[in-house]
């Protein structure tokens, strides 16, 4: 189903993977940057067949290392949403080795003609991936978030099938 890797494999995420999920999710390296959703709608995502549930793993020792999420499978405009990628042991790779795999995916086995996502401004770690890894921003949604702080903002980032190609 996806591209081989030197240093991950991608599988669907299974229920006995939830708790690892929301621990990741809790993390304080993670926590500020998303919004952890409750082990319910984990568990309901896995049957949600417009959503893709997957688990990141090295693939040197099968461990995982984190999980990606995304929707739009059944979205008729071929535009799929990279809902939340999220890596638990930073700085190895993983979620760059993970974005190359996501994309490849998306406009050559899927067929989709966008893959989008947002990201908070703040995120700068984030924000670097993205756009080493061709995405664009397309605007701002300005103090779009709550926090018990304030208010945070959200970039809307895509890339194109196009881009991706050429």
């Amino acid at each position: 189903m996806f591209e081989d890797s030197y240093l991950i494999n991608l599988r669907n995420t299974k229920k006995d993977d939830i708790d690892f999920i929301c621990d990741l999710e809790s993390d304080i390296e993670n926590s500020q940057f998303i919004i952890p959703w409750s082990k319910v709608k984990h568990l309901n995502s896995l049957t949600d067949d417009n959503l893709l549930h997957l688990i990141i793993e090295d693939k040197n020792n099968n461990t995982r290392v984190g999980y990606i999420i995304l929707a739009g499978l059944r979205n008729p405009n071929q535009s799929l949403e990279l809902m939340r990628i999220t890596i638990g042991s930073k700085g190895k790779g993983y979620g760059n080795e993970a974005l190359k795999i996501i994309k490849d995916w998306t406009f050559n086995k899927f067929k989709a003609n966008r893959l989008w996502l947002d990201v908070k401004i703040n995120n700068a770690r984030a924000m670097h991936l993205y756009k080493k890894q061709g995405f664009t921003v397309e605007g701002t949604l300005r103090e779009c978030l709550k926090n018990k702080n304030g208010y945070e903002s959200l970039h809307i980032m895509s890339i194109l099938k196009r881009e991706y190609i050429d």
